[in-house]
Protein backbone atom coordinates (compact mmCIF):
# COMPACT_ATOMS: atom_id res chain seq x y z
CA UNK A 1 0.00 0.00 0.00
CA UNK A 2 0.84 3.25 -1.25
CA UNK A 3 1.90 5.72 2.22
CA UNK A 4 -0.45 8.17 0.53
CA UNK A 5 -2.90 5.61 0.93
CA UNK A 6 -2.74 5.33 4.74
CA UNK A 7 -5.44 7.93 5.67
CA UNK A 8 -4.86 7.93 9.52
CA UNK A 9 -0.23 8.60 8.43
CA UNK A 10 -1.06 11.10 6.55
CA UNK A 11 -3.51 12.87 8.65
CA UNK A 12 -1.03 13.21 11.43
CA UNK A 13 1.82 14.43 9.65
CA UNK A 14 -0.50 17.00 7.48
CA UNK A 15 -1.09 19.00 11.77
CA UNK A 16 -1.45 22.44 9.96
CA UNK A 17 -4.18 20.94 7.66
CA UNK A 18 -2.99 21.79 4.20
CA UNK A 19 -4.60 18.87 2.50
CA UNK A 20 -7.88 20.17 3.21
CA UNK A 21 -6.98 23.42 2.57
CA UNK A 22 -6.21 22.62 -1.02
CA UNK A 23 -9.80 20.65 -1.12
CA UNK A 24 -11.19 23.92 -0.17
CA UNK A 25 -10.03 25.93 -2.39
CA UNK A 26 -13.08 25.77 -4.85
CA UNK A 27 -15.18 26.66 -2.12
CA UNK A 28 -12.87 29.12 -1.14
CA UNK A 29 -13.06 30.61 -4.65
CA UNK A 30 -17.02 30.61 -5.15
CA UNK A 31 -17.13 32.50 -1.77
CA UNK A 32 -14.04 34.96 -2.29
CA UNK A 33 -16.40 35.09 -6.20
CA UNK A 34 -19.32 36.35 -4.61
CA UNK A 35 -18.57 38.97 -2.24
CA UNK A 36 -15.60 40.16 -4.91
CA UNK A 37 -18.96 41.05 -7.14
CA UNK A 38 -20.16 43.11 -4.92
CA UNK A 39 -17.29 45.27 -4.41
CA UNK A 40 -17.96 49.08 -6.07
CA UNK A 41 -15.77 50.82 -7.93
CA UNK A 42 -15.54 54.53 -8.46
CA UNK A 43 -16.75 55.77 -12.32
CA UNK A 44 -13.33 56.84 -13.29
CA UNK A 45 -11.52 53.74 -12.20
CA UNK A 46 -13.54 52.66 -15.58
CA UNK A 47 -11.07 54.30 -17.60
CA UNK A 48 -7.97 52.74 -17.35
CA UNK A 49 -5.67 51.31 -19.87
CA UNK A 50 -3.16 49.38 -17.39
CA UNK A 51 -3.39 47.59 -14.09
CA UNK A 52 -0.31 46.78 -12.69
CA UNK A 53 -0.87 44.56 -9.34
CA UNK A 54 1.88 44.70 -6.70
CA UNK A 55 2.43 41.27 -4.63
CA UNK A 56 4.78 39.08 -3.47
CA UNK A 57 3.94 35.45 -3.48
CA UNK A 58 0.72 34.03 -3.81
CA UNK A 59 -0.58 37.43 -4.08
CA UNK A 60 2.06 38.01 -7.30
CA UNK A 61 0.68 34.89 -8.40
CA UNK A 62 -3.15 36.12 -8.68
CA UNK A 63 -1.40 38.95 -10.83
CA UNK A 64 0.46 36.91 -13.01
CA UNK A 65 -2.71 34.16 -13.76
CA UNK A 66 -5.04 37.89 -14.36
CA UNK A 67 -2.05 38.64 -16.69
CA UNK A 68 -2.15 35.43 -18.60
CA UNK A 69 -5.99 36.26 -19.33
CA UNK A 70 -6.05 39.34 -20.37
CA UNK A 71 -2.91 39.01 -22.46
CA UNK A 72 -4.75 37.06 -25.07
CA UNK A 73 -7.29 39.73 -25.96
CA UNK A 74 -4.39 42.46 -25.45
CA UNK A 75 -7.09 45.33 -24.47
CA UNK A 76 -5.89 46.46 -21.28
CA UNK A 77 -1.88 45.68 -20.42
CA UNK A 78 -1.55 43.60 -17.51
CA UNK A 79 1.13 43.71 -14.82
CA UNK A 80 2.48 41.77 -12.00
CA UNK A 81 5.20 43.57 -10.03
CA UNK A 82 7.30 42.28 -7.44
CA UNK A 83 9.48 44.49 -5.34
CA UNK A 84 9.83 47.51 -2.78
CA UNK A 85 9.03 49.92 -5.77
CA UNK A 86 6.51 50.70 -8.33
CA UNK A 87 7.22 50.51 -12.18
CA UNK A 88 7.62 53.70 -14.32
CA UNK A 89 5.24 55.58 -15.92
CA UNK A 90 2.08 55.14 -13.90
CA UNK A 91 -0.19 57.27 -15.04
CA UNK A 92 -4.10 58.62 -14.42
CA UNK A 93 -5.35 55.61 -16.64
CA UNK A 94 -3.39 52.87 -14.22
CA UNK A 95 -4.92 50.89 -12.00
CA UNK A 96 -2.30 50.46 -9.28
CA UNK A 97 -3.50 47.28 -6.79
CA UNK A 98 -1.26 46.81 -3.62
CA UNK A 99 -2.66 42.84 -3.00
CA UNK A 100 -1.61 41.19 0.05
CA UNK A 101 -2.91 38.42 2.03
CA UNK A 102 -1.74 39.71 5.45
CA UNK A 103 -1.58 43.38 4.52
CA UNK A 104 1.39 43.75 5.99
CA UNK A 105 3.81 42.40 3.00
CA UNK A 106 7.09 44.96 3.32
CA UNK A 107 7.73 44.94 -0.41
CA UNK A 108 4.27 45.98 -1.32
CA UNK A 109 3.60 48.47 1.23
CA UNK A 110 6.96 50.24 -0.19
CA UNK A 111 5.43 49.85 -3.41
CA UNK A 112 2.44 51.42 -2.59
CA UNK A 113 3.20 53.69 -0.91
CA UNK A 114 5.09 55.29 -3.79
CA UNK A 115 2.42 54.60 -6.18
CA UNK A 116 0.20 56.72 -4.25
CA UNK A 117 2.31 59.33 -4.88
CA UNK A 118 1.45 58.98 -8.59
CA UNK A 119 -1.69 59.66 -11.10
CA UNK A 120 -2.35 56.07 -10.68
CA UNK A 121 -5.86 54.87 -8.96
CA UNK A 122 -5.10 53.07 -6.35
CA UNK A 123 -6.81 49.86 -4.68
CA UNK A 124 -6.23 47.48 -2.08
CA UNK A 125 -7.01 43.97 -1.82
CA UNK A 126 -6.06 42.39 1.76
CA UNK A 127 -6.92 40.46 5.13
CA UNK A 128 -5.82 43.29 7.19
CA UNK A 129 -2.70 45.08 8.04
CA UNK A 130 -1.37 48.39 7.11
CA UNK A 131 -2.40 47.88 3.77
CA UNK A 132 -6.16 47.81 4.81
CA UNK A 133 -6.14 50.58 7.42
CA UNK A 134 -4.21 52.79 4.78
CA UNK A 135 -7.36 52.46 2.17
CA UNK A 136 -9.50 53.18 5.45
CA UNK A 137 -7.48 56.43 6.01
CA UNK A 138 -7.73 57.48 2.79
CA UNK A 139 -10.69 56.32 1.25
CA UNK A 140 -8.83 54.27 -1.25
CA UNK A 141 -11.52 51.60 -2.34
CA UNK A 142 -10.50 47.96 -0.87
CA UNK A 143 -12.10 44.30 -0.88
CA UNK A 144 -10.93 42.78 2.48
CA UNK A 145 -11.81 39.53 3.74
CA UNK A 146 -11.26 37.39 6.71
CA UNK A 147 -9.70 34.18 6.29
CA UNK A 148 -7.03 32.49 8.38
CA UNK A 149 -4.41 29.67 7.06
CA UNK A 150 -1.22 29.82 5.50
CA UNK A 151 -1.41 32.45 2.76
CA UNK A 152 -0.59 30.42 -0.47
CA UNK A 153 -3.66 28.27 0.74
CA UNK A 154 -5.71 31.57 0.22
CA UNK A 155 -5.68 31.84 -3.55
CA UNK A 156 -8.95 32.34 -4.32
CA UNK A 157 -9.09 35.45 -1.96
CA UNK A 158 -6.04 37.23 -4.45
CA UNK A 159 -7.55 35.70 -7.75
CA UNK A 160 -11.19 36.18 -7.96
CA UNK A 161 -11.50 39.76 -6.74
CA UNK A 162 -8.64 40.76 -9.38
CA UNK A 163 -11.34 38.37 -12.07
CA UNK A 164 -14.45 40.44 -10.49
CA UNK A 165 -12.62 43.95 -11.12
CA UNK A 166 -11.71 42.61 -14.54
CA UNK A 167 -15.58 41.94 -15.36
CA UNK A 168 -16.98 45.28 -14.13
CA UNK A 169 -13.90 46.80 -16.24
CA UNK A 170 -15.33 45.25 -19.40
CA UNK A 171 -12.04 43.51 -19.71
CA UNK A 172 -12.72 39.81 -19.49
CA UNK A 173 -15.88 39.17 -21.44
CA UNK A 174 -17.62 36.35 -20.11
CA UNK A 175 -15.66 36.03 -16.84
CA UNK A 176 -19.03 35.25 -15.18
CA UNK A 177 -19.83 31.97 -17.05
CA UNK A 178 -16.07 31.15 -17.05
CA UNK A 179 -15.47 31.58 -13.31
CA UNK A 180 -18.68 29.23 -12.65
CA UNK A 181 -17.78 26.70 -15.53
CA UNK A 182 -13.78 26.50 -13.72
CA UNK A 183 -14.76 26.23 -10.50
CA UNK A 184 -17.49 23.37 -11.10
CA UNK A 185 -14.55 21.57 -13.24
CA UNK A 186 -12.29 22.07 -10.27
CA UNK A 187 -14.77 20.26 -7.76
CA UNK A 188 -14.78 17.40 -10.36
CA UNK A 189 -10.85 17.06 -10.14
CA UNK A 190 -10.44 17.63 -6.24
CA UNK A 191 -12.92 13.77 -6.53
CA UNK A 192 -10.60 12.09 -9.06
CA UNK A 193 -7.29 13.51 -6.37
CA UNK A 194 -8.27 13.79 -3.35
CA UNK A 195 -6.71 11.91 -0.43
CA UNK A 196 -8.71 9.89 -0.07
CA UNK A 197 -8.44 8.53 -3.54
CA UNK A 198 -6.36 5.44 -3.75
CA UNK A 199 -3.03 5.78 -5.45
CA UNK A 200 -4.04 3.65 -8.82
CA UNK A 201 -6.52 5.85 -9.40
CA UNK A 202 -5.37 9.19 -8.18
CA UNK A 203 -3.01 11.10 -10.95
CA UNK A 204 -1.40 13.49 -8.30
CA UNK A 205 -0.49 10.94 -6.59
CA UNK A 206 1.33 8.89 -8.99
CA UNK A 207 3.16 11.66 -10.19
CA UNK A 208 4.23 12.85 -6.65
CA UNK A 209 5.53 9.54 -5.89
CA UNK A 210 8.15 9.65 -9.16
CA UNK A 211 9.50 13.16 -7.19
CA UNK A 212 11.12 11.99 -4.36
CA UNK A 213 14.92 12.66 -4.83
CA UNK A 214 14.26 14.20 -8.15
CA UNK A 215 14.27 18.14 -9.24
CA UNK A 216 11.32 19.23 -9.69
CA UNK A 217 11.11 21.46 -13.27
CA UNK A 218 7.67 22.35 -14.78
CA UNK A 219 7.29 24.08 -18.23
CA UNK A 220 4.17 25.85 -19.03
CA UNK A 221 3.46 28.28 -22.02
CA UNK A 222 1.35 31.11 -23.20
CA UNK A 223 -1.28 31.08 -20.54
CA UNK A 224 0.23 28.15 -18.38
CA UNK A 225 3.14 30.21 -18.14
CA UNK A 226 1.81 31.26 -14.27
CA UNK A 227 0.60 27.91 -13.30
CA UNK A 228 3.66 26.48 -13.76
CA UNK A 229 5.45 29.00 -11.61
CA UNK A 230 2.64 28.21 -9.26
CA UNK A 231 4.03 24.71 -9.34
CA UNK A 232 7.18 25.41 -8.37
CA UNK A 233 6.63 27.66 -5.29
CA UNK A 234 3.83 25.09 -3.75
CA UNK A 235 6.55 22.47 -4.22
CA UNK A 236 9.18 24.71 -2.74
CA UNK A 237 7.06 25.67 0.66
CA UNK A 238 4.68 22.70 1.17
CA UNK A 239 7.30 19.90 -0.11
CA UNK A 240 10.31 22.38 1.28
CA UNK A 241 12.17 21.04 -1.92
CA UNK A 242 14.01 22.38 -4.51
CA UNK A 243 11.99 22.93 -7.85
CA UNK A 244 12.29 25.35 -11.06
CA UNK A 245 10.02 26.36 -13.75
CA UNK A 246 10.25 27.54 -17.77
CA UNK A 247 8.60 28.73 -20.28
CA UNK A 248 7.78 27.78 -23.40
CA UNK A 249 8.89 27.96 -26.31
CA UNK A 250 11.39 29.92 -24.86
CA UNK A 251 12.89 27.20 -23.01
CA UNK A 252 13.18 25.34 -26.41
CA UNK A 253 15.62 27.55 -27.73
CA UNK A 254 17.91 27.44 -24.36
CA UNK A 255 17.24 25.00 -21.66
CA UNK A 256 16.89 21.75 -24.54
CA UNK A 257 20.44 22.05 -25.00
CA UNK A 258 21.73 21.22 -21.32
CA UNK A 259 19.48 17.62 -21.20
CA UNK A 260 21.85 15.52 -22.62
CA UNK A 261 24.88 16.82 -20.55
CA UNK A 262 25.90 16.21 -16.90
CA UNK A 263 24.12 12.82 -16.66
CA UNK A 264 23.94 12.36 -12.82
CA UNK A 265 21.82 15.75 -12.92
CA UNK A 266 19.72 14.50 -15.72
CA UNK A 267 18.84 11.38 -14.37
CA UNK A 268 17.74 12.81 -10.98
CA UNK A 269 15.59 15.53 -12.92
CA UNK A 270 12.07 15.17 -13.15
CA UNK A 271 10.45 17.38 -16.11
CA UNK A 272 6.24 18.05 -15.58
CA UNK A 273 4.83 19.75 -18.62
CA UNK A 274 1.83 21.54 -18.30
CA UNK A 275 -0.55 21.85 -21.33
CA UNK A 276 -3.50 22.56 -22.85
CA UNK A 277 -5.14 22.01 -26.30
CA UNK A 278 -6.13 25.55 -26.07
CA UNK A 279 -2.83 26.93 -26.49
CA UNK A 280 -1.82 28.02 -29.73
CA UNK A 281 -1.02 25.00 -32.10
CA UNK A 282 2.64 26.18 -32.80
CA UNK A 283 3.54 26.34 -29.49
CA UNK A 284 1.69 22.92 -28.98
CA UNK A 285 3.57 21.44 -31.78
CA UNK A 286 6.87 22.52 -29.72
CA UNK A 287 5.39 20.91 -26.64
CA UNK A 288 5.55 17.49 -28.89
CA UNK A 289 9.05 18.06 -29.65
CA UNK A 290 10.46 19.00 -26.12
CA UNK A 291 8.87 15.66 -24.92
CA UNK A 292 10.49 13.92 -27.53
CA UNK A 293 13.68 15.46 -27.05
CA UNK A 294 13.49 14.84 -23.23
CA UNK A 295 12.62 11.28 -23.87
CA UNK A 296 15.53 10.65 -26.23
CA UNK A 297 17.87 11.89 -23.34
CA UNK A 298 16.29 9.82 -20.33
CA UNK A 299 15.15 12.37 -18.67
CA UNK A 300 11.72 11.52 -16.67
CA UNK A 301 8.55 13.52 -17.65
CA UNK A 302 4.83 13.86 -17.51
CA UNK A 303 2.32 15.88 -19.46
CA UNK A 304 -0.77 16.90 -17.20
CA UNK A 305 -3.25 18.39 -19.06
CA UNK A 306 -5.68 21.00 -18.25
CA UNK A 307 -9.66 20.42 -17.91
CA UNK A 308 -12.68 22.74 -18.95
CA UNK A 309 -14.44 24.59 -21.39
CA UNK A 310 -12.81 27.66 -20.36
CA UNK A 311 -8.92 28.79 -20.58
CA UNK A 312 -9.80 29.44 -16.96
CA UNK A 313 -10.66 26.65 -16.22
CA UNK A 314 -7.61 24.59 -17.86
CA UNK A 315 -5.54 27.20 -15.81
CA UNK A 316 -7.30 26.41 -12.35
CA UNK A 317 -8.04 22.77 -12.88
CA UNK A 318 -4.12 23.07 -12.85
CA UNK A 319 -3.07 25.17 -9.98
CA UNK A 320 -5.24 22.83 -8.09
CA UNK A 321 -3.67 19.84 -9.23
CA UNK A 322 -0.39 21.20 -8.39
CA UNK A 323 -1.37 22.17 -5.11
CA UNK A 324 -2.64 18.38 -4.63
CA UNK A 325 0.94 16.79 -5.74
CA UNK A 326 2.77 19.51 -4.21
CA UNK A 327 1.45 17.95 -0.49
CA UNK A 328 1.71 14.47 -1.45
CA UNK A 329 5.11 15.25 -1.80
CA UNK A 330 5.41 16.66 1.44
CA UNK A 331 3.70 13.75 2.90
CA UNK A 332 6.20 11.08 1.30
CA UNK A 333 8.96 12.88 2.36
CA UNK A 334 7.76 12.96 5.93
CA UNK A 335 7.09 16.59 5.74
CA UNK A 336 4.26 19.06 7.52
CA UNK A 337 3.13 20.65 4.12
CA UNK A 338 2.14 23.69 6.59
CA UNK A 339 4.97 25.35 8.45
CA UNK A 340 7.67 27.36 6.29
CA UNK A 341 10.43 28.11 9.45
CA UNK A 342 12.97 29.26 6.78
CA UNK A 343 10.72 32.04 5.40
CA UNK A 344 9.27 33.10 8.95
CA UNK A 345 12.49 33.45 10.31
CA UNK A 346 13.51 35.82 7.30
CA UNK A 347 10.41 38.08 8.05
CA UNK A 348 11.56 37.98 11.80
CA UNK A 349 15.12 39.45 10.91
CA UNK A 350 14.07 42.01 8.41
CA UNK A 351 11.50 42.49 10.73
CA UNK A 352 13.77 43.17 13.81
CA UNK A 353 16.11 45.74 11.71
CA UNK A 354 13.05 47.73 10.31
CA UNK A 355 14.01 50.28 7.87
Amino acid sequence: MSVLDDLEACARLDEGGMLAAVGDLPGQCRAAWKKARALSLPEDYRDVDRIVVLGMGGSAIAGGLLRCLVGLDGKVQVESHRGYSVPKNIGRRTLLIASSYSGGTEETISAFLEGLCTEGKPLVIAGGGRLLALAEERAIPAFSFEHRSQARAALGYSLMPLLAIADQLGILPGSVGDVDESLSSMEVMGQEIGIRVPSKQNGAKRLAEQLPGRLPVMYGGGFLTEVARRWKTQINENAKAWAFHEELPEASHNAIQGYGLAPEISARTFVVLLRSAKLQPRLLFRYQLVKTVLDRAGIGNQVIEGVGDSILAQMLTLVLFGDYVSCYLALLTGVDPSPVPTIEGLKNRLASQAA
